[in-house]
C-alpha cells in the first residue's frame, strides 16, 4: 500500500511549525531531564531552519524558539486548548509531552500529533500525590492517554519505556525510540583524592534519596569519604533531617559546579525506582564516572551492568556494589572508561536527526 505523499509545504525538510505542548519550560525550578530533552530538540529544529513553539505552564525565559505560557501547574491543563486556539493553530505538527498527566491534544487539535513519553509513571502516582489524585492520574495515563493517541506515533527515550508503553496497549509498530544526547566535556576535572560519591536530581519521593541515606550508613564505615546530594525539591528538609555524618546537601547548583562534581566523583549513585533514561547517568559517564543504580526501567538502558556501572536487585546488593567498586580502583577506572566511550555515542545532533525523521513520518501519516 502506498503511503500518503509528503506535503512539501509542511515537511520538516523545508520548514514546519512544530509545537511542543509540555508541562514545564526548562526555566522552571522543577525542570528535569524531560525539559532538557525538549529544549535540545526545539533548539536543534530551529537550527535546521524550522519554526518551533513551546506551550507550557509556569515560569519561562527567552529561548531560541517561541515560548507561550499556558497557565499554572494545574490550570494549564484547562487553559492549554484555549491558548492553542487563539495563538498556535497555525502549527503543522503537535508534540504532546505526556509526563504523567496527559493534555489529550487529539481531543482539541486536528493536526498531526506525536505523543512523547519519557517514562510511564504508574508506580510514582501514589508516591507523589494523595490517593484520589493518584488514582485519577494513573487512570488517565494507563487508559485515556493510550486511547487518545491510538492513531499517533509515540516517541520515547529507551527500550524500557517502549516496553512499558506496549504493556499499556500501545501498538509496538507505532513506537519510536530516540536516544538522549550528552555534551562531550570541554574540560576534564581531576578526580577527588578521597572517596567522593554524588547523587544528582530533583529531591522527590521516587528518587529515593532517603533510601540512599540509609544505605550510606552501611557503606561509610567500609569506604569512608563523603556523599554529596546535588539538587533541590519538596523532600529536601526531610532528607536533611535524616542525613548522618559526611553527607552534604548542595541545593541547586550552576552547570559548571554540576560538571565539576560529576568529574570529581568516584561514583554516581542513582537509587530511583524508575527512570525514562536517566540523563544524569550519561552526564556522569561522559566524564568517566560509572554509576550504581537499581535494576529498574530506564537505568537498565543507561547503565550496562558489569561494564559502565553496576545494577542491584536488592538493597544489600546496592551496598555490596557501592563498596566493592569504591575499593577496587582498577575496576572502577575500567568501568569509567567504558562509560565514557559509550556516552560519547549519544549526541544531541543524532537526537535531533531522529526527531526530525519522526516529525516527517507524522506529517505523512
Amino acid at each position: 500500500m502506498l503511503s500518503a505523499p509528503v506535503d512539501l509545504a509542511t515537511s520538516t525538510r523545508t520548514g514546519a511549525h512544530v509545537l511542543f505542548v509540555a508541562w514545564r519550560d526548562l526555566a522552571n525550578p522543577a525542570a528535569g531531564g524531560s525539559e532538557v530533552l525538549v529544549d535540545r530538540l526545539a533548539a536543534g529544529m530551529v537550527e535546521r531552519g524550522h519554526r518551533v513553539s513551546l506551550l507550557a505552564g509556569g515560569p519561562s525565559t527567552a529561548r531560541p524558539y517561541q515560548v507561550v505560557r499556558s497557565g499554572g501547574r494545574l490550570s494549564q491543563f484547562l487553559r492549554a486548548p484555549l491558548v492553542y486556539g487563539r495563538r498556535l493553530r497555525d502549527c503543522d505538527v503537535v508534540v504532546e509531552v505526556c509526563n504523567g498527566m496527559p493534555f489529550l491534544t487529539p481531543l482539541w487539535s486536528d493536526k498531526p500529533t506525536i505523543c512523547m513519553v519519557n517514562h510511564v509513571h504508574t508506580e510514582m502516582w501514589p508516591l507523589e500525590f494523595p490517593a484520589p489524585i493518584a488514582a485519577a492520574g494513573s487512570f488517565l495515563e494507563r487508559r485515556v492517554m493510550p486511547w487518545a493517541h491510538r492513531r499517533n506515533l509515540v516517541l520515547t527515550v529507551s527500550p524500557s519505556t517502549a516496553q512499558a508503553l506496549a504493556d499499556l496497549g500501545v501498538d509496538r509498530e507505532r513506537i519510536r525510540i530516540l536516544r538522549n544526547g550528552v555534551e562531550a566535556p570541554a574540560e576534564r576535572y581531576p578526580r577527588s583524592s578521597g572517596p567522593l560519591f554524588v547523587a544528582l536530581g530533583r529531591l522527590t519521593a521516587h528518587k529515593r534519596i532517603d533510601l540512599l541515606l540509609r544505605l550510606w550508613e552501611r557503606v561509610r564505615p567500609i569506604t569512608g569519604g563523603q556523599l554529596v546530594i546535588v539538587g533541590d525539591g519538596p523532600e529536601r528538609a526531610r532528607l536533611e533531617a535524616l542525613a548522618g555524618p559526611d553527607v552534604v546537601f548542595t541545593g541547586r547548583v550552576d552547570e559548571e559546579t554540576k560538571q565539576r562534581l560529576l568529574g570529581q566523583a568516584w561514583l554516581l549513585l542513582h537509587p530511583a525506582s524508575v527512570e525514562g533514561w536517566g540523563i544524569v547517568v550519561a552526564e556522569a559517564a561522559v566524564r568517566g564516572t560509572p554509576a550504581i543504580g537499581f535494576s529498574v526501567p530506564g537505568l537498565r538502558d543507561s547503565v550496562v551492568h558489569g561494564e559502565t556501572g553496576l545494577l542491584a536487585g536488592t538493597e544489600s546488593e546496592f551496598v555490596s556494589h557501592w563498596a566493592s567498586l569504591a575499593l577496587d580502583d582498577a575496576r572502577r577506572l575500567r568501568a569509567g572508561e567504558a562509560a565514557r566511550t559509550r556516552a560519547l555515542e549519544f549526541t544531541w545532533d543524532g537526537a535531533v536527526r531522529t526527531f526530525a525523521d519522526v516529525v516527517d513520518e507524522a506529517l505523512t501519516r
